[in-house]
């Protein structure tokens, strides 16, 4: 009788000790970082007035893609579905072309999933 609850109490014990890493490996799948991220801000001149209709560009440089967005009549801009695996640089250049931005890098170890990058052309 003592060796039968012996045997239970191991097999208890092994049962616990195969099911407490999964546990935690669920718990840490609950953490990870995005697939992908997006990023937004507002074209300004120098005067801080939003500039309508700026010519805002992303580059991938990883895979040196270059995606458009043409500003909002608040000069807002967004890029959405960014991979999380590449660095990017932005910049705006006014429709004219004539202001230009400085360009601005973000880094695969931005962690943010929603960076906010303005630009002021001069």
């Amino acid at each position: 009788m003592v060796l039968r609850k012996l045997v239970v109490y191991v097999a208890l014990a092994f049962t616990a000790a195969l099911l407490v890493p999964k546990a935690e490996l669920y718990a840490q799948g609950k953490n990870k970082a995005p697939a992908e991220k997006s990023i937004s801000g507002t074209v300004t001149d120098a005067d801080n007035k939003p500039v309508v209709g700026a010519v805002v560009q992303l580059k991938n440089l990883k895979s040196l893609q270059i995606r458009s967005f043409i500003s909002t009549d608040k000069g807002q801009y967004f890029f959405n579905g960014l991979g999380t695996d590449a660095d990017y640089e932005v910049f705006a250049k006014s429709a004219d072309g004539k202001l230009v931005s400085n360009k601005r890098t973000l880094s695969t170890f931005d962690s943010r999933p929603a960076p906010i990058l303005n630009l002021t052309v001069k």
